[in-house]
């Protein structure tokens, strides 16, 4: 019996688009001046990760670097979230989720399932996101969020990590994600996994897991409660 929906964002409940379109080009054109912040401790405590890992290079090289190449690098996103901090704050970004998902996340939360988060983004950005939506606040419809803190989203160990702290059997939590290496690194720590195929992203099915095209038929496949 499924107890808890553990959610991925971007291509899940968040178009890829908006993140490559909007939110990517927002933070690059914003990083220049963020990096030359020498008061805000976050900003500090990033700046220094990218200079021990990458001795002698401008950090605002090597984090324009990670953002072609896509590397989900910790102190990136650390400092992406600052800058789409200050967007949504002053209303210049709202998230665009996919229409399905806020009633969804509303009828399951409503039927008593827990919900949580698991993204490649820092939390503090995911919870901007959440909390900035075009359909309002939907923070306070999950208990948890978790971030590469916990470790990658393509490691086993992550999701037990994940198990233990929400205090549930691994297959009593469903992770949903449209990415094939994370759902097999769910599977492999005993979860039950469904794959997102999201025809707008053009997300490519991957074999060996159960698959939907939005969160209304995973409530059907998986006898959740239906918006």
């Amino acid at each position: 019996m499924i107890r808890l929906v553990l959610l991925d964002i971007e291509g899940t409940t968040l178009p890829i688009s908006f993140v490559r379109d909007v939110m990517f080009p927002y933070a690059a054109k914003a990083l220049p001046a963020l990096l030359q912040d020498h008061t805000n401790p976050t900003v500090v405590g990033a700046r220094a990760d990218i200079v021990m890992e990458h001795p002698g290079q401008d950090p605002l090289k090597v984090c324009q670097d990670w953002m072609k190449a896509d590397v989900k690098a910790a102190p990136l996103k650390t400092l992406q979230g600052l800058t789409w901090r200050q967007g949504f704050e002053d209303g210049t970004l709202k998230a665009h989720l996919y229409p399905d998902v806020p009633p969804a996340l509303e009828a399951w939360s409503k039927g008593g399932l827990r919900l949580a988060v698991y993204s490649s983004g820092s939390i503090p950005s995911q919870k901007l996101l959440y909390g900035h939506s075009e359909q309002g606040d939907l923070t306070p419809l999950f208990e948890d969020f978790f971030d590469l803190s916990t470790g990658g989203k393509k490691d086993a160990a992550s999701y037990e990590k994940i198990t233990a702290a929400v205090g549930l059997l691994a297959d009593e939590i469903l992770f949903l994600s449209d990415i094939g290496a994370e759902l097999d690194a769910a599977q492999r720590a005993g979860l039950t996994v469904c794959q997102l195929v999201r025809e707008q992203d053009g997300t490519v099915p991957h074999p060996g897991v159960p698959q939907a095209p939005d969160l209304n038929a995973v409530s059907t496949q998986f006898g959740l409660p239906v918006a």
